[in-house]
């Protein structure tokens, strides 16, 4: 079993989990079943399954957990350029965390998976 507290792309997600929760609170109330609740499943699901990977004892079981952050990871960074250009979110608000899912969570995951392999 792995402690998934030590791995930086678990603290990383962790921190863009809050800052979605933050930012989503400012939406349309409209938007509260969609788009929000959207943003926080998928921000919730990167940290949740790395966790739950971590947990598994098969290194299988362990790169589909990964794999499956991953596309979460992937799917929250459209979903921040969607909340921008509708208008929900300023440009500079979530740039941070947008840059931090694609770039950096992104990469560690997609490096977790090859040396899971």
């Amino acid at each position: 079993m792995r402690d998934h507290t030590k791995l930086k792309a678990y603290q990383l997600a962790d921190a863009v989990a809050l800052q979605i929760y933050a930012e989503t609170c400012r939406f349309p109330p409209e938007e509260r079943f969609g788009l929000v609740s959207q943003m926080r499943r998928s921000a919730v699901s990167i940290a949740s399954n790395l966790v739950e990977g971590s947990a598994r004892t098969s290194e299988s079981e362990y790169i589909r957990f990964v794999e499956v952050a991953f596309g979460s990871s992937r799917e929250l960074q459209y979903q921040i350029s969607l909340a921008t250009r509708l208008g929900y979110l300023e440009s500079s608000t979530l740039e941070p965390a947008a840059t931090q899912v694609a770039k950096t969570i992104g990469a560690l995951l997609n490096a977790l998976r090859k040396s899971a392999r």
